[in-house]
């Protein structure tokens, strides 16, 4: 899909360009690396008006300790809902402390107690080092409820982008092997299908995140699997997975011309197949992030407000409510 800047919705048309020379950091390693070094100036810093905490569990699979950031409100006793929120970055950049704005944004709109993972980046590490990481999380966010203060057995999985991506996997899992309960989820314009043979990802040169740098992050992840002639399993790509039928309810949105589209609307409709609830839009003219890059423009406010309304809601539905049917569709 070709992107033209009248195409964008018309608040970011004027941050084609300036979006544009940014897509060259995402085309190459060079890049990435740049990227790296300046986001792990972030690590370590706290969000003001939360409790804010670190701590490293060990892996279950030989790998390093893990990092986790621990963020709860202030002033509340008893248990919390507990969110396992996993960053963006395209599997190759970033921390969780470069996210703590949507983190405060999840607290503030409804008291919860979030985990973030700073897990393994490719090409250093690729596929399972990533999901190895946030799966091994949830199984120690479900081990230690108790301790934690957060409510044991309904658990909600969420992350942006590549995180999206990576929490639609680990739920899969979570769910396929019953392992964890999980209350729901929210992929939010996840990055699910390697194959990238969709309208929306082939040629997609939207400023930004665009089918150069997806490929880029792909290949990196999937390195290893590919040099040995490996098929890719779900938990790598979750929209290779079979049977979604155990998957909770779902939150999630995407913009009309970011390389995500069309794999997150099959994604939606699958579940929806299913009779899974749904809360999910479509946001015109936008490109990948953009409500992240640009929260103060009026359809990033949109969005937002969509997001953080149907959090609220699922939350009332799903883990403070035990009457509700988990198969109600909801679908916007």
């Amino acid at each position: 899909m070709k992107v033209t800047r009248d195409m964008l919705h018309k608040e970011l048309q004027s941050s084609y360009w300036a979006l544009k020379l940014s897509s060259k950091l995402l085309m190459n390693r060079v890049g990435i690396k740049m990227i790296n070094r300046i986001s792990a100036r972030s690590k370590g810093k706290d969000i003001e008006g939360l409790q804010c905490g670190e701590t490293s569990i060990s892996s279950n699979s030989g790998g390093p300790a893990i990092r986790l950031r621990i963020f709860r409100p202030l002033h509340y006793t008893g248990d919390l809902p507990g969110m396992l929120y996993i960053h963006g970055g395209g599997l190759m950049m970033g921390n969780p402390e470069d996210y703590l704005d949507i983190v405060k944004r999840f607290i503030d709109k409804s008291p919860c107690v979030i985990i973030a993972p700073d897990y393994r980046k490719a090409p250093d590490a690729p596929y399972p080092a990533a999901f190895n990481d946030c799966y091994d999380t949830l199984l120690w966010m479900d081990k230690y409820a108790g301790t934690l203060g957060i409510m044991p057995n309904k658990l909600i999985v969420a992350g942006h982008s590549a995180g999206g991506g990576l929490a639609a996997a680990v739920t899969l899992k979570a769910t396929d092997t019953g392992e964890v309960k999980i209350a729901f989820q929210m992929p939010i314009y996840p990055m699910i299908d390697d194959r990238q043979n969709s309208l929306s990802a082939k040629e997609n040169n939207a400023p930004g995140w665009n089918a150069q740098s997806n490929k880029m992050g792909w290949s990196a992840y999937l390195q290893g699997l590919m040099k040995r002639g490996e098929e890719i399993p779900p938990y790598a790509a979750a929209a290779r997975a079979r049977d979604f039928s155990k998957l909770p309810p779902t939150i999630t949105f995407v913009g009309d011309i970011e390389p995500f589209r069309d794999e997150t609307l099959e994604y939606v409709d699958r579940l929806l197949d299913e009779g899974i609830a749904v809360e999910f839009r479509i946001f015109e003219g936008c490109i990948h992030a953009f409500e992240v890059l640009f929260p103060k423009l009026e359809v990033s406010k949109e969005a937002w407000s969509f997001l953080l309304s149907s959090y609220s809601k699922y939350l009332d539905a799903y883990v403070y409510s035990p009457f509700l049917p988990t198969k109600l569709i909801l679908h916007k």
